[in-house]
């Protein structure tokens, strides 16, 4: 993976644990922090899938398995840490969508246990290891708030984790806490999906979104690099949707 161009050096000398880092948006994440002077731990549950990241990002992070709906796992991974300035939760799941009449609710089950719990969880635990004024990003997702048919279960997922943001920002203050919400992102998490099928979704949303394209793992790095620099900004929910939520008329 090509070193991103980052001028800023915001994050000079600090820690940095991107959580779900081995792929697609933490990996990217990943990339723009250590660019920007960051020392960044990346953790995840496969050691192969970490060590290729690690490879592809030139050796410039540092690896931890860990499964973050583990939580005695996680507070090992906390109470031995060291300080860390901020926390980047890019953890996903894929379970919970389709039509609501027939949706598999042993299966939003597991969504919630795939997502919201694994970002909870892993919030709370790191809390003693988290600079006092540091900072938290979740990474949501913009079905929180699209009313698309089919995505109700997604859609309460991400929108409890993003329910949470304000209180949060209030409660841990002056730990700012933070969500990127995304878009269709082209990421790992599409590989289930037939390449045709796949491409026609995409070609689909990128003719409907103004910026008329799907997104990057870059462009979601870039806006969770600017919550997480930014120390004026805390409570915020920022989508990166390339404008597919907005009311164009089309």
């Amino acid at each position: 993976m090509s070193t991103p161009n980052v001028p800023l050096n915001a994050l000079a000398g600090q820690r940095v644990v991107v959580m779900g880092g081995s792929s697609g948006i933490g990996e990217a994440t990943a990339a723009f922090l250590a660019a920007d002077g960051a020392e960044v731990v990346i953790t995840g549950r496969s050691q192969d899938r970490l060590d290729a990241a690690a490879s592809r990002l030139d050796g410039k992070v540092t690896t931890q398995r860990l499964d973050a709906s583990d939580r005695p796992a996680l507070d090992a991974f906390f109470a031995g840490s060291g300080p860390i300035d901020h926390l980047v939760l890019a953890l996903s799941g894929a379970k919970g969508g389709g039509p609501f009449a027939q949706l598999d609710l042993t299966a939003l089950a597991e969504g919630f246990d795939g997502k919201f719990w694994p970002h909870t969880n892993a919030l709370q635990a790191a809390l003693p290891a988290l600079r006092r004024d540091g900072s938290v990003t979740l990474v949501t997702a913009a079905s929180a708030r699209a009313a698309l048919p089919g995505t109700s279960g997604l859609a309460a997922i991400n929108g409890a984790l993003e329910a949470m943001v304000p209180p949060l920002a209030v409660e841990l203050a002056p730990l700012r806490v933070n969500a990127v919400s995304p878009g269709v992102v082209d990421t790992p998490w599409w590989d289930a999906v037939p390449a045709e099928q796949r491409q026609s979704v995409f070609e689909g949303i990128a003719a409907a979104t103004p910026v008329g394209r799907v997104g990057r793992p870059e462009d979601i790095a870039r806006a969770i690099h600017l919550l997480t620099a930014n120390g004026f900004v805390t409570g915020v929910v920022l989508e990166a949707t390339g404008g597919a939520t907005l009311a164009t008329g089309r």
